[in-house]
């Protein structure tokens, strides 16, 4: 038969885009067939018969091997696909005498037909429909077919709204919504559909109306007139449709015949326009306008004011406050002040100084208004024209007065001209002073170093302000010895008596000059600080310092403090030449400095792994940097590689160490590290790994040697190998293949890389059926080699025994074990640790449980100091338990404890004791307080009973005030006397319940000690009974585990009260005894779909209830004599309705022994001692977890015991999990 079918660069299931119309070719290509095979092309179902179709069969090239001839058919076809072949299946299928009529061979891929959309259309509007303005639209356009499908885009008038659109298989709709405004009104919208395939986009669009009145009216015109006036007003709509109507009221009174027109808005709708012209009468000062804006058919209205206030003229404005002529000294504070009266509006007063504005305070009356102006004095007020002018809207002119100031002021500064500016030894110069401007003019003169200078005169001229302007000239001859005088000139205001004086000191310059310069040579470490420190002097001493690098200007991180260089960490891009130029005015002078940097030598690049074929030598490199650097800074080391001398051989150049590893083996495999090292800093380590080439290892570890998953679920099945170079895998499935890289509904391959020669994948088996279990086969391969192993998909089962027990720390009071984790069947697995004394067998067990998910470790704790102990382990899940390994682990404690260790019995004794001793101090106190409270209560009422009794005695005054008297003086102490007997009386009975709580407490703590030594001297703890959820032994042991586990899995966390005290979250620890029983007993499997009741041949179990009388007894271990274990079921008392939890045998296990009847067994109950033990008496005994009760007698016999699992004194919830324990 022919070995494969394909059709030629198309993966199979594959999807083909194709444009409609265009003509392309598919070719089928069937392999190694004898005879020839014959191709079949269909569509869908249905055969093609092609015209445009040529077959073509050619001899297979074959190995030596085969002597038969074998031929490859190749079948072209050619397509001119339109709409109707998008998701069109073409198949080709080879037909052949050796192959199955029912098994034929094919191989399909699906045209994906590229073509324009239909036509768009709208919805949600219809044209001639009416909208109101604030109305919420909803316009969804949608398009039919197309593909890819149509992109559809709303426009508003020409302008894009919306793209946002959403597809369903070939559908595409835009939903558009808006709230209508006056915009819409007459706008177009329009939808365009498109695709790749679109000529041209598709449109359509509608028109839609919008009803709105207008939002606002406004009145324009004059806000102001005189008596007489004629007031134009316009009153104008804002875009109303209908248009709107305008009606106007002046004064109270409407207006008739007003002229109307109305325009259509760009905005949409029309605006309406009204004038109007309304007489200003006399005795008014305002008139009122108001127009409204009527839409009739949207009856809504919109109004408007406008008032029009008429207008009188105010009064000249006064100045007072300064009389012109007057001096003002500058820094005095003058203030001056304008009134105006009448006029409607009032003035508005305004201050002007040389007519710039400036600000005043104005204060407002009922008839007139004044502004005042505070002047603080100076030079520019001298001469200053102050205006004030009054104005109202009646005035045309502003009405003004004006006043001008007279202001003494000083000098403000003085000014020194040298001549020429560079001062020459032995050449003429001359000093110049210049006074600010002064009223009266100031007088100048020069001071040398302190000493008037006699025979200079003094120049005037006109200045600003109104002032004059002196100046006063100094001739020099200049000396070496006028170098650093001092000479000031000062100015004065005779008038005022204040003066201001500047001062110039004269130089004679030259350029900078470096003092001590350093060594040409500076040497820095990295990460060091440097200081480079220069001093130059100069005249002018004003030097600019400037450093660079190279030439260039410095970098970051690296500061100048004039002739200070200052770099606080060095790098190594800072080592260069640098230059510090110093510059004044009369020049320049520059020092070089070649700084260089030490830093330390790192690793910069290594490959990440070094791959050899076996028997070639390896090469390895790794590039280094640092300063110095040579080949003495860099070594290579392996840990345990004992001939690193021998097998290799070191080189160095270029910054780069190679590694010469001669004819390296497998076991050279690992890393090589690579250690630079020049002095300076840490040592830098970079690993390259060594890989010589070797075929593939798989991985058979239990826990990923087998799988396990249930029916309908996925199975996940496992194969890790390691190799090198890079392995592939296969898998296949009795004798078939299963192929990677393809997504299937019944396979997925997924394959990754862990490490450099590590590799998973991982078959995932959908929806499994019965069929799906059973081995499959996983190969692995690469260009050396190939490695196959078998995984087996199983049911989900109880977990396989862990292994390699091993213990990885050991203190005083516990041990931390670790384990490798068997195959979990299926399902996340828990694990129980047993240990107990090793040289004591009579003890039992103690068991602890460990649920965390992945655990492979575990930290046993609370045990004894300096102790043998034997340890164990075994792996549980839901559906059962693996075997425990065998007793071989022994392990020691230290008898050395910690420096803070106390013993936790030794706590408790102290704490007891501590609680013991305070609960009686504290009694005794509160009696000793009780007590004398109570004595100084009798002692008050004697005295109260004493007074009274006196003053009935003396018998004098009136009666009616001896009464009044003897309450007035008594009511006091007889409040006092009722609290304090209130008080002393609860006191009293505090320290009575006190008194009896210590002594019962003190009784339970005897009782107590008592049990707890009863409890210590016996040998043996009590067993308890339940079914084991796996095939073993029966022990106690596994009798215990099985009713803990039954516990935890049935209540969950929705029954806490009934778990001991004890237990833990985490792990639960309980002890039993270590008696082994010969007989095995069967496991069965729960099945958790409900069934009716059936007949006594199955074993039923009903669904958990509160009652006891609902609970149906089905199996209960006995206890006879001889220490055998049997099981006994018993039938129903009668017929029950409702669902059962059917629980029938499984044909891999036995089934129970025979049935047998315990009704005649009494029940024991053991003392409730907080410790689950065993009687030493060995009688058949009902189990301490069993609860028996009875039906009412039935008239024909004893009735039969009913069973239920859990204690029918505690709550339980009503729905229960399926996942109990059967007992």
């Amino acid at each position: 038969p022919p070995s494969s079918i394909e059709i030629v660069d198309r993966a199979p299931n594959s999807k083909i885009e194709i444009r409609e119309n265009e003509e392309f070719q598919l070719e089928c290509l069937v392999k190694n067939a004898k005879p020839a095979a014959r191709i079949v092309w269909y569509r869908g179902n249905v055969e093609l018969k092609l015209d445009k179709r040529v077959d073509t069969t050619t001899e297979a090239e074959t190995g030596r091997e085969h002597k038969a001839k074998r031929y490859n058919v190749l079948s072209r076809i050619t397509l001119q696909p339109t709409a109707e072949d998008d998701y069109a299946d073409y198949t080709c299928e080879a037909r052949h005498e050796a192959l199955p009529s029912d098994m034929p061979m094919r191989v399909t891929v699906q045209l994906s037909v590229l073509y324009p959309p239909g036509v768009p259309y709208i919805e949600g509007y219809t044209e001639g429909e009416t909208i109101r303005r604030g109305q919420t639209v909803e316009l969804v356009c949608r398009s039919r077919g197309g593909n890819p499908p149509a992109q559809l885009i709303w426009y508003k008038n020409g302008e894009q709204i919306r793209m946002a659109y959403r597809t369903a298989g070939r559908l595409s709709e835009n939903v558009y919504t808006f709230t209508a405004d006056a915009s819409d009104n007459k706008a177009h919208y329009r939808c365009e559909a498109s695709n790749v395939m679109s000529p041209a986009p598709l449109k359509t669009e509608i028109e839609l109306t919008v009803l709105f009145a207008p939002a606002q009216v406004s009145i324009s015109g004059p806000t102001e007139a005189r008596v007489g006036d004629s007031v134009p007003l316009t009153c104008t709509t804002a875009n109303s449709n209908p248009p709107a109507e305008v009606k106007w009221m002046v004064a109270g009174r409407h207006v008739r015949n007003a002229t109307s027109r109305t325009v259509v808005s760009p905005e949409g709708g029309w605006v309406t326009t009204s004038n109007i012209t309304a007489m200003v009468g006399p005795n008014r000062r305002s008139l009122v306008v108001i127009c409204h804006g009527l839409n009739m058919q949207l009856t809504e209205n919109v109004v408007s004011t406008h008032t029009i206030n008429v207008l009188y003229p105010p009064s000249p404005p006064i100045i007072h406050g300064y009389s012109e002529g007057v001096n003002l000294a500058a820094g005095t504070v003058q203030k001056i002040s304008c009134i105006s009266s009448g006029g409607n509006p009032l003035a508005t007063i305004t201050w002007y100084k040389n007519d710039k504005k400036i600000n005043s305070v104005t204060k407002v009356t009922d008839r007139s208004v004044s502004a005042e102006v505070t002047i603080l004095t100076n030079v520019t007020d001298n001469e200053a024209r102050y205006k004030c002018e009054a104005s109202n809207s009646a005035t045309e002119i502003p009405l003004f007065e004006t006043v001008t100031l007279d202001v003494y002021f000083p000098p403000d500064h003085v000014v020194i001209r040298k001549d020429p500016l560079e001062l020459v030894n032995n050449k003429p110069a001359t000093l110049t002073c210049d006074s600010s401007s002064s009223n009266p003019e100031a007088r100048l003169s020069w001071w040398r170093e302190g000493i008037p200078v006699p025979g200079v005169m003094n120049v005037t001229r006109a200045g600003l302000h109104g002032g004059k302007v002196s100046s006063i000239v100094l001739p020099l001859n200049i000396t070496p010895e006028l170098n650093g005088i001092v000479y000031t000139c000062q100015a004065i205001n005779e008038a005022l008596q204040r003066s201001v004086h500047d001062a110039i000191t004269l130089e004679v310059l030259y350029k900078p000059i470096f003092e001590e310069l350093p060594s040409e040579t500076q040497i820095g470490v990295e990460g060091k600080p440097l200081v480079m420190s220069l001093k130059a002097t100069g005249n002018p001493s004003s030097i600019v310092y400037t450093w660079t690098k190279d030439g260039s200007v410095l970098g970051k991180g690296l500061t100048t403090d004039g002739p200070v260089l200052n770099i606080t960490r060095l790098k190594r891009e800072d080592a260069g030449v640098y230059m510090c130029e110093a510059v004044n005015s009369e020049g320049s002078t520059a020092v070089k400095i070649n700084l260089t940097v030490h830093y330390s030598a790192t690793v910069t690049e290594v490959p990440e792994f070094i791959m050899v074929s076996p028997g070639d030598d390896a090469q390895l490199y790794c590039v280094v940097e640092g300063n110095p650097m040579s080949e003495k800074y860099v070594v290579w080391k392996r840990e345990g590689f004992s001939e690193m001398d021998e097998r290799t051989q070191q080189s160095f150049r270029n910054n780069t160490s190679y590694l010469m590893v001669k004819q390296p083996t497998r076991e050279d495999n690992g890393l090589f590290d690579c250690v630079a090292n020049n002095g300076i800093g840490n040592e830098t380590v970079k690993s390259v790994h060594l890989i010589v080439k070797y075929k593939p290892e798989i991985d058979t570890s239990p826990k990923i040697s087998k799988a396990a998953s249930n029916t309908g679920d996925t199975a996940r099945l496992m194969c890790r190998a390691t190799g090198a170079p890079t392995v592939h895998f296969t898998w296949s499935r009795e004798g078939a293949s299963i192929p990677n890289n393809n997504k299937t509904e019944k396979y997925f391959v997924d394959i990754k890389q862990v490490d450099l020669v590590t590799y998973e994948s991982v078959l995932l088996v959908q929806h499994v059926r019965p069929a799906d279990y059973g081995g499959y086969e996983c190969v692995v391969r690469n260009e050396i080699g190939f490695a196959t192993t078998t995984v087996r998909l199983d049911v989900t089962s109880a977990p396989d025994t862990p292994s390699s027990l091993t213990v990885q720390n050991v203190t005083h009071d516990s041990v931390t074990l670790s384990w490798v984790p068997g195959f979990d069947g299926g399902m996340e697995p828990s694990y129980r640790i047993r240990y107990r004394h090793s040289a004591t067998l009579s003890e039992g067990y103690t068991y602890v449980d460990v649920v965390a998910p992945n655990a492979t470790s575990y930290t046993v704790s609370g045990l004894s100091m300096a102790t043998d102990y034997t340890f164990s382990i075994m792996s549980f899940n839901k559906l059962g338990s693996s075997k425990y390994l065998p007793d071989l682990l022994q392990v020691k404690t230290s008898s050395e404890a910690p420096p803070s260790f106390h013993s936790p019995s030794q706590d408790v004794d102290s704490l007891s004791g501590g609680e013991g001793r305070m609960s009686g101090l504290v009694i005794v106190v509160v009696t000793v307080v009780g007590m004398a409270l109570l004595m100084l209560n009798v002692l008050l009422v004697g005295c109260c009973l004493h007074r009274r009794a006196n003053k009935r005695l003396t018998g004098e005054g009136d009666r009616t005030q001896i009464i009044s008297n003897i309450l007035s003086k008594a009511d006091t102490p007889r409040l006092i006397i009722i609290g304090v007997a209130v008080t002393g009386t609860l006191l009293v009975l505090i320290n009575v319940a006190l008194v009896i709580c210590f002594i019962y407490r003190k009784r339970n703590r005897r009782l107590k000690e008592a049990t707890s030594e009863q409890s210590s001297s016996k040998s043996a703890t009590i067993e308890m009974y339940a079914p084991s959820s796996y095939n073993e032994t029966v022990t106690g042991e596994t009798l215990s585990s099985v009713s803990e586990k039954s516990e935890s899995y049935s209540n969950g966390d929705s029954n806490q009260e009934y778990l001991e005290d004890g237990t833990k979250a985490a792990a639960s620890t309980y002890l039993i005894d270590q008696v082994e029983y010969p007989y095995p007993y069967p496991t069965y499997e729960m099945q958790h779909q409900p069934k009716h009741h059936e007949e006594v041949d199955n074993l039923n179990r009903n669904t958990y209830n509160h009652t006891v009388e609902d609970c149906k007894l089905s199996t209960l271990p006995l206890r006879v004599p001889g220490g055998k274990l049997h099981y006994g079921t018993l039938p129903p008392p009668h017929q029950t309705d409702g669902p059962y939890y059917n629980i029938s045998p499984d044909a891999r296990y036995i089934p129970y022994p025979p049935q047998m009847e315990f009704s005649h067994l009494p029940t024991q109950q053991p003392p409730n001692t907080g410790s689950l033990r065993r009687p030493q008496h060995r009688v058949a005994v009902v189990p301490p977890d069993v609860t028996v009760s009875h039906n009412p007698p039935l008239q024909n016999g004893p009735p039969p015991p009913l069973l239920s699992t859990f204690n029918p004194s505690l709550s339980y919830p009503l729905a229960m999990e399926t996942e109990g324990h059967l007992v």
